[in-house]
C-alpha cells in the first residue's frame, strides 16, 4: 500500500536516489533538508537532480517547528540528516554533536506526539571501529585500536598480544562497536536513541549501518565525501589520488542505488522492528586499488596514486560486511558490480565541474595534530 513518506536529508547523495526509488515504487516522497553549503553550495538551490515530485520543505532538522510542519501526514519516516566526515569530526565537535545527536533527539521528541508506521535511521559501519578479525588459531576476535608507537613504525596491520598477524574477515551485526572517532560515536548515538525510543513508544524502528557509499550525486564541493568520489575529483584536475597509510586497507563499497533498494526493503519487510542491518556489497577492496580503477576508468592510468604513509585519527584498518542477516530476513541482494559501478559514476563525473579539494582536507587534519 503507498506510503507518504520523509526523508530528513533527502536532498543529499542517499536520499535523493532513495526518493527515486520509494517514487518508483508508488510512494509519495517528502524530503526535509537544510541545503547544507557545504554538500549543495553556497547558493543552497534546490538539486536539479532533486525529483520534481519530491516536496522539498527546506528547513534544519534541529528546529522541531520545521520538524513538526514535516510530519504533518507522514506514514513512515528516513532519519538520513546528518554531517559526515570521520576528520572533521575530530575538531567540528560541537556541530557534529548538534547536527547529529540533538537533531535527532529533537526528532524523536515529535514523533512521541506524533508516531508512525516505521522509522528507518541511518546508522554506519563506523560504529565498529576495527572488524572482525581471526587469529593464527582460528579464533575471531574483534578488532583492536593500533598502538601509536606501532603506527609512528609505518607498521599497519592489526596483530595480537604476540606480535602475530591477524586476519580480517567479514564483520557482522554482532561485533561489539568500538567508536574510534567523534562522527563514529554520533551515529551509534542515533542508532541507539531511535530503537530505544522507537521501543519505549512502540514506534517500529530499523537501524541500518551503512558502509562506503558510492555513485553519482556524491557533493563533490564537499572534501569530506566518499573516498570514491574524491579520488575522482583528484584525477579530473590531474592530481595524485593521496592514499593514508600504504593503500592496503580494505573496505566494502556500496552503490547507491542498490543501498536504496535495501532502504525500501526495511520499510516494506514485515517483523523487522527493532533489528539492526548491514548494507554493503559483501565485497573487499583496497583503497589503493580503488584508486587504481577509478584511474583507469577516467583515462587517467598515467596519475599515480600518492602513498603518504601517514595515519589520520580516527581511521581504522580493515572493515567489510557481513550482510547475510540482510540478505535473510530483508531479502537484500546488491545487484550492481563494481566495475559496472566505477563507470556510472565516472560517466556522472564527466559531465560535472570539479575543483580537487581533498587536499584541503589533508591540510586542516595536519595543522591540528590529526595525522601521525
Amino acid at each position: 500500500m503507498p506510503k507518504r513518506i520523509l526523508i530528513t536529508g533527502g536532498a543529499g547523495f542517499i536520499g535523493s536516489h532513495l526518493a527515486d526509488n520509494l517514487l518508483r515504487h508508488g510512494h509519495e516522497v517528502r524530503a526535509l533538508d537544510c541545503l547544507s553549503p557545504q554538500v549543495h553550495g553556497v547558493d543552497r538551490r534546490r538539486p536539479s537532480y532533486l525529483d520534481p515530485e519530491v516536496e522539498l520543505i527546506e528547513g534544519d532538522v534541529c528546529d522541531s517547528a520545521a520538524v513538526r510542519r514535516a510530519l504533518r501526514g507522514v506514514d513512515a519516516v528516513y532519519h538520513f540528516a546528518a554531517k559526515v566526515g570521520v576528520g572533521q569530526s575530530m575538531y567540528q565537535i560541537a556541530d557534529y554533536t548538534q547536527v547529529n545527536n540533538v537533531a535527532t533527539a529533537v526528532l524523536l521528541e515529535a514523533l512521541v506526539e506524533n508516531p508512525v508506521e516505521r522509522l528507518i535511521v541511518a546508522s554506519s559501519m563506523s560504529i565498529y571501529g576495527e572488524g572482525l578479525y581471526r587469529t593464527e588459531d582460528g579464533e575471531l576476535v574483534p578488532g583492536h585500536e593500533r598502538p601509536l608507537a606501532q603506527l609512528q613504525k609505518r607498521d599497519w596491520e592489526l596483530r595480537d598480544r604476540k606480535g602475530r598477524l591477524l586476519t580480517p574477515v567479514p564483520t557482522p551485526e554482532t561485533k561489539t562497536p568500538t567508536l574510534a572517532s567523534v562522527y563514529a560515536l554520533s551515529k551509534y548515538d542515533q542508532e541507539r536513541m531511535c530503537l530505544i525510543v522507537g521501543r519505549a513508544y512502540r514506534i517500529p524502528t530499523v537501524a541500518l549501518r551503512f558502509f562506503n557509499v558510492y555513485g553519482p550525486r556524491q557533493a563533490l564541493s564537499n572534501p569530506y565525501t566518499g573516498v570514491m568520489a574524491i579520488f575522482a575529483s583528484q584525477l579530473l584536475n590531474n592530481l595524485p589520488p593521496l592514499i593514508f597509510e600504504d593503500g592496503l586497507q580494505q573496505r566494502d563499497f556500496i552503490h547507491v542505488r542498490d543501498l536504496a533498494e535495501g532502504c525500501r526493503l526495511a520499510l516494506e519487510t514485515p517483523d523487522v522492528a527493532g533489528e539492526v542491518f548491514n548494507l554493503g556489497s559483501g565485497h573487499r577492496y583496497t583503497v589503493r586499488e580503488v584508486g587504481e580503477r577509478v584511474a583507469a576508468a577516467l583515462g587517467r592510468e598515467n596519475v599515480e596514486p600518492k602513498i603518504i604513509e601517514r595515519y589520520r585519527v580516527g581511521d581504522i584498518r580493515h572493515c567489510f560486511a557481513d550482510t547475510s542477516l540482510a540478505r535473510r530476513r530483508l531479502g537484500f541482494e546488491p545487484r550492481i558490480t563494481f566495475e559496472e559501478g566505477v563507470a556510472d559514476l565516472v560517466n556522472w563525473l564527466e559531465r560535472q565541474e570539479v575543483d580537487g579539494r581533498a587536499p584541503d582536507a589533508r591540510t586542516e587534519l595536519e595543522e591540528r595534530g590529526l595525522t601521525v
